[in-house]
C-alpha cells in the first residue's frame, strides 16, 4: 500500500508527539492522555459507522475497549478508590459492553452512548489537573 511521503511524515510526528508526552507525563496527566485517546477513537468509529467505513470502526471500536481496559480499569485501585473505583470499574465494564454491541449491530448510537457517558469523567478529570496545579503556580 503506497502512504504518501507527507502522510508518513505527519504519522512519524503524531508517535514521536505522543511518545514524548507520555514520557514527561504525571499519572494524572497520563490518564487525561487515556481519556483524549478514548474520546478519539470513539469520534472515529462514529464518524466511520455514518459513512459505512466498517473496517475503520471496527479497528477503533477494539481501540477504544483496549483504552478502557488496559488502561483506565487497569488504573483503578480498589483498595485505596473504594466506592468510587468500584463504581468507575462497573461503569467501564458498561461501556466496554456497549461498544461491543455497536461493533457487532453497527450501531452509531451506542458508540455515541459511550461518548456521552465518558465525556464528563474526561472533563472532570482535566478541571481536577487544573485546580491541584493553580495552587502550585
Amino acid at each position: 500500500m503506497y502512504i504518501a511521503p507527507h502522510a508518513r511524515a505527519a504519522n512519524a510526528y503524531r508517535k514521536v508527539n505522543v511518545e514524548t508526552n507520555v514520557d514527561g507525563a504525571s499519572p494524572h496527566q497520563l490518564i487525561v492522555l487515556l481519556f483524549d485517546g478514548l474520546r478519539q477513537s470513539l469520534a472515529t468509529a462514529e464518524s466511520a459507522l455514518l459513512r459505512g467505513d466498517i473496517p475503520t470502526k471496527g479497528a477503533q471500536i477494539v481501540r477504544s475497549v483496549r483504552f478502557l481496559e488496559e488502561g483506565l480499569k487497569a488504573g483503578l485501585d480498589d483498595a485505596k478508590g473504594g466506592e468510587l473505583a468500584a463504581n468507575l470499574r462497573a461503569l467501564y465494564d458498561y461501556c466496554i459492553s456497549r461498544l461491543t454491541t455497536a461493533n457487532l449491530r453497527n450501531d452509531a448510537k451506542a458508540v455515541a452512548e459511550v461518548a456521552a457517558l465518558i465525556a464528563p469523567l474526561a472533563q472532570g478529570w482535566k478541571e481536577i489537573g487544573s485546580a491541584a496545579a493553580a495552587p502550585a503556580a
